[in-house]
């Protein structure tokens, strides 16, 4: 079962967060929004949260009637940022891609949680993850792999142990690389489950996602996900490469 951090808990694991100063130097207008939520009821998909993902759907399928999805500028910058580290964007798509093409058809019902952070990566054109802030050994931190760190997976329907590409930008805590490839594949280790109670997201943005339209996904995040529950808190930060934004 996931662990309840202690009071305050949530502003320390973010304060502790970083991005390393290479992530910088491959793109100085990257920002890693992170937000920490604590008293999640856990719940399956309903009918607000279907709602959210139908009105996601409508809007994917409104952008992509103007042209194709590796056209849009927020998937483009994301499709440049993976080529600036070595990996080939139109074999691993970057979460936002991935979500725009499956809402042409109909996107996952999961659970409530899930759902809430897959219609507002959609709406506002960022990538966003959800991980279990319970399993989490550390903060978060975005740095260039070794190669040498370990990555929970499965292949073949069996559970491995895979390892970055060096250099690959990754998402890490101190016992392993959470996300691979910037916001490509979550590990299994620190997935959302059906029984988690507190969460870590992380809005990854790049131009043209200015930090206004940054603080609106966030704040919209913390909006949906705060009805899950009569006592969920919440704490974020914002990471530039000048440090902490206001």
């Amino acid at each position: 079962m996931s662990s309840v951090p202690e009071p305050r808990a949530l502003e320390r694991v973010l304060a502790a967060a970083s991005v390393d100063p290479a992530v910088f130097a491959l793109r100085p207008d990257y920002r890693a929004a992170l937000i920490a939520v604590e008293g999640i009821v856990p719940g399956p998909s309903d009918d607000d949260s279907d709602a959210l993902l139908r009105a996601a759907e409508v809007a994917a399928r409104e952008a992509l009637a103007v042209g194709p999805v590796q056209d849009l500028p927020s998937v483009a910058a994301w499709r440049d940022a993976y080529r600036a580290f070595g990996a080939k964007p139109q074999r691993t798509r970057n979460s936002l891609e991935a979500l725009l093409r499956r809402a042409e058809s109909a996107l996952p019902r999961v659970n409530r949680l899930t759902d809430i952070y897959n219609a507002v990566s959609i709406v506002h054109g960022i990538p966003l993850g959800g991980e279990d802030l319970g399993r989490y050994v550390g903060s978060p931190r975005l740095t260039l792999a070794s190669g040498e760190e370990p990555f929970d997976a499965v292949a073949d329907g069996a559970e491995t142990t895979e390892h970055p590409e060096p250099g690959e930008v990754v998402w890490c805590d101190d016992a392993g690389v959470t996300c691979r490839r910037w916001n490509w594949r979550q590990g299994r280790r620190t997935r959302l489950r059906d029984d988690t109670t507190a969460a870590l997201f992380i809005l990854d943005a790049l131009e043209p996602t200015s930090d206004e339209a940054l603080r609106v996904a966030m704040a919209e995040l913390i909006q949906h996900v705060s009805r899950l529950g009569p006592a969920v808190r919440s704490a974020q930060r914002v990471i530039g490469a000048g440090g902490t934004r206001p």
